[in-house]
């Protein structure tokens, strides 16, 4: 899938994840625990592991159903990264074994967990409490001016990316997006009204989650093709950084709004495809009508309208706050904190032109890549 990029990109390549060292994400989750309740919180390093299959971990160690287990943010696999999970244990008491040595046993090569702080918490850890991640990322084997990289790096630092779904929600090589369309296929081929499974649950949240992608994707691509991406136009809906918080733009944008979003206090959005009222009106309805007009979107809208999906919102620009960055030899290594349900690897596709991740990742379907939530 290639997307429109607003930034003429200065490497020509650049390997990722040599090593898991080399992508490092840190959960910014703010929790004053209360150390009483019957939710045991531990924050965890992992090594190529992914959430889903910690979290698993955790339910078999612990003796409880998954569904007491908790956390906020799905994290890649072929990477090291730190987040909380809690486990509900309504009498307190914790398996003989410890967690890292239950784990051990049923980890390989190169996977690894190290608990790192535990606290009681009268609350469960749900999903999306944390407001963002902060990530260590080195690329390796560049090819690019260091000039050019430099003044790139500067404009990110100032003006954002577009806020794409990244490759990581479609799947390793493109797998689910052929998943999908025989998902919405069947789905729209019955004369039965869609009923959620328990048993098929995560399988249907991943196609719905990947319909509604695909179709932002392409509201945005059309923006950035424009170049209205990180500007207002008539009848855009408006998105208060770094909050859930929107309003309607229905008039040609003021000198207030246009301040506002040059200091990125607020954002143009598109519509996370579904059931609702839309918001967007006059020039904004239009452009993303005529994107949404196109023949081969039209599967994953009826879906989603059968699914009962609820229409939401989400911001077309993602700023990279704290962004530093160094050069040595053919290396850059970069920093930077980005919102939760934003990826990093978007962030490196407007730097990147060809970028080549970790062959030997290919043959490895233990877990899934997850997205980086």
């Amino acid at each position: 899938m290639q997307l429109p990029i607003p930034y003429s990109r200065p490497i020509s390549s650049a390997q990722l994840k040599v090593d898991a060292a080399d992508f490092i994400v840190r959960e910014l989750l703010e929790i004053d625990h209360s150390q009483n309740g019957e939710h045991y919180w531990i924050y965890l390093s992992k090594t190529n592991l992914n959430t889903a299959y910690i979290a698993r971990l955790l339910s078999q160690w612990a003796g409880v159903p998954i569904r007491d287990i908790g956390y906020s943010g799905l994290k890649d696999r072929h990477a090291i990264t730190y987040q909380w999970f809690s486990i509900r244990l309504p009498h307190k008491q914790l398996p003989e074994v410890g967690f890292e040595q239950f784990a051990s046993t049923k980890l390989h090569d190169g996977e690894s967990v190290q608990i790192i702080d535990d606290n009681w918490h009268h609350r469960k850890l749900n999903r999306g409490t944390h407001k963002h991640n902060q990530f260590s990322i080195r690329l390796r084997q560049l090819q690019g001016d260091k000039t050019a990289i430099d003044e790139a790096l500067g404009k990110i630092a100032t003006c954002g990316v577009p806020n794409y779904f990244g490759l990581q929600r479609f799947g390793h090589q493109g797998n689910n997006l052929p998943k999908t369309q025989q998902f919405f296929d069947k789905l729209l081929s019955s004369p039965h009204a869609y009923r959620p499974n328990k048993k098929f649950a995560e399988r249907d949240g991943l196609m719905i989650s990947t319909a509604r992608s695909i179709l932002f994707n392409a509201m945005l691509a059309s923006r950035v093709q424009d170049g209205t991406w990180n500007q207002a136009i008539k009848g855009d809906v408006l998105n208060l950084d770094g909050t859930g918080s929107i309003f309607e733009q229905d008039d040609t944008p003021s000198g207030d709004i246009i301040s506002r979003i040059q200091s990125a206090d607020i954002h143009p959005t598109a519509p996370l495809y579904g059931v609702g009222t839309p918001r967007h009106t006059a020039d904004a309805q239009q452009k993303y009508a005529a994107v949404l007009g196109q023949s081969e979107l039209e599967i994953y809208q009826q879906g989603l309208i059968k699914i009962q999906s609820k229409l939401s919102y989400r911001p077309l620009r993602m700023m990279v706050r704290d962004l530093t960055w160094l050069i040595q030899g053919d290396e850059l290594q970069l920093n930077f904190i980005l919102p939760k349900g934003s990826f990093a690897t978007v962030v490196l596709a407007a730097l990147v032109v060809d970028l080549q991740e970790n062959a030997a990742h290919e043959a490895d379907n233990k877990n899934t890549v997850s997205v980086n939530a």
